[in-house]
């Protein structure tokens, strides 16, 4: 093993940097070679303890405080305003108008938080309090680690909003802290909790699709005009990511159903991946159109902006295969794909309505006949909460869906339905692509996370044959 590591050393001129953490190579993000030996075993990393599966003490009240009030943060804090058992404590946004724009959801409401904003720092106050169990974070993406380490190193336990890192260094932090400090980290990846997404996962555990063979998944959604729009993200922030980085930035909405139904981590493992980026045929375009008319806009012009498609191949250990794509400035129909191919079915979500069709016949079942296999296949958390989920909203109701399932999970003491290791995995398919399309499309070995724990993990439980306990207060 160290001999591995030596020559992985000076393979990347990396010696000087030493390590951090419980081994973890610094600056591995960046430097690792497009193929290697296995890029788990080259961190020399031991796992400290194992998170997947692992139930926290159960809190009867979770005190919680946000990290982030824009785009996402009050959805989740409209969502807790409607659950027993919890307590909000803190907001922080750098805007005050958005801290205090939030605080009004709470009005009316026994939750009387205290309000941090101005100082860019101010999020650490918040983390720091003795009177708060988890911090939900929604800011932008290249604060969610930092944040999410500050938070589990002061005893809270950390929600963050997708992806969860955008370098693999920062996925390696995210995985060593969790463990050490024995603190969830979960990335608030709610795609998973959307209602067809959870049905074919109920049918996969129950053999309808035999083997899984494939899975396709995707973010084909049209953000070119948000993206330049002064008003959208706060800084411009998620434009300067398109601008600087070519790969799959966003894989976790059409990845992370698939990994649960492919129970990868938890009995599977992603080996390795290549990745292909088209040209950019929008973005620079519409930068040097907006800086014709507005100076604002000059700094955003001869940027190396992503590819509009990119497309990114995994092979997983067993011998499956997993197809992510990733286009958010074509005019594409919103699309997550959400397509599985097994030895006896197959699933397709998108274009919508979602279909399923199985190896009896070459159509897919009709309109009576998938209503019959919802009937049959619903699972135990849609029968229980979707339709509340519904009414309150939030992407169709699987937003309140996941909130829901976080805190009750938290006050039964209950694992958590994505751990660290998903939204570290799920995580770093973006700077692996982004090494793949640099380096030719080249395969990259994908790094095991879980240190070889994979092999007996437990699948996710999908059964709710423990808690369920916690009421909506609509």
């Amino acid at each position: 093993m160290e001999n591995k590591r030596r020559n992985f050393l000076k393979l990347t001129g990396l010696a000087g940097f030493g390590v951090f953490g419980s081994g973890i190579l610094k600056g591995f993000a960046k430097d690792m070679p497009g193929k290697a030996e296995s890029t788990s075993e080259l961190t020399g990393y031991k796992q400290q303890f194992n998170m997947s599966g692992y139930a926290a003490p159960k809190l009867d009240t979770v005190r919680i405080g946000f990290i982030g009030l824009g785009q996402r943060g009050p959805g989740h804090l409209n969502n807790m305003t409607k659950l027993e058992g919890v307590k909000i404590n803190g907001l922080c946004d750098i805007r005050e108008s958005s801290v205090k724009k939030a605080a009004k959801l709470l009005d009316g409401t026994a939750h009387q938080p205290t309000l941090y904003s101005g100082d860019k720092d101010a999020w650490k106050k918040l983390c720091e309090r003795e009177d708060i169990d988890a911090v939900y974070i929604a800011t932008p993406w290249d604060m969610h680690v930092p944040m999410a380490l500050y938070a589990m190193e002061h005893g809270k336990h950390a929600f963050v909003e997708v992806p969860a890192a955008v370098t693999l260094e920062q996925c390696w932090q995210l995985v060593e802290t969790s463990e050490r400090t024995r603190k969830h980290c979960m990335m608030l990846e709610n795609c998973c909790y959307d209602f067809f997404e959870l049905l074919t996962l109920n049918m996969a555990r129950q053999g309808y699709f035999g083997e899984i063979v494939h899975a396709e998944g995707a973010y084909l959604h049209n953000l070119l005009g948000l993206n330049f729009d002064k008003n959208g993200y706060y800084d411009m922030w998620r434009l300067k990511q398109n601008a600087t980085r070519n790969g799959n930035i966003y894989p976790t909405h059409g990845l992370g159903p698939l990994c649960q139904l492919m129970n990868i981590n938890r009995g599977d493992k992603m080996d390795y991946l290549v990745s292909m980026s088209g040209n950019d045929f929008s973005m620079e375009k519409k930068a040097e159109e907006l800086a014709a008319k507005d100076d604002f806009f000059k700094p955003f012009t001869g940027k190396n902006y992503r590819g509009n498609m990119n497309t990114t191949s995994i092979r997983t250990k067993s011998g499956r295969t997993i197809m992510i794509q990733h286009d958010v400035s074509s005019p594409n129909i919103y699309s997550r794909i959400h397509k599985i191919t097994g030895t006896k079915g197959t699933a397709l979500k998108y274009p919508l309505p979602g279909k399923i069709s199985n190896d009896t016949k070459e159509s897919w079942l009709s309109d009576k006949e998938m209503q019959e296999l919802e009937k049959k296949y619903q699972p135990a958390i849609v029968k229980k909460m979707g339709e509340l989920a519904k009414e309150v909203g939030g992407h169709g109701g699987m937003d309140f869906l996941m909130d829901w399932r976080v805190i009750d999970c938290l006050r039964n003491g209950l694992p958590l339905d994505q751990d660290v290791y998903d939204a570290a995995l799920w995580s770093s398919i973006s700077p692996l692509s982004e090494k793949s399309v640099a380096n030719r499309s080249t395969a990259v070995d994908i790094p095991d996370f879980t240190n070889g724990s994979w092999k007996t993990n437990k699948p996710v439980d999908i059964l709710l044959e423990q808690g369920g306990t916690t009421k909506v207060k609509l």
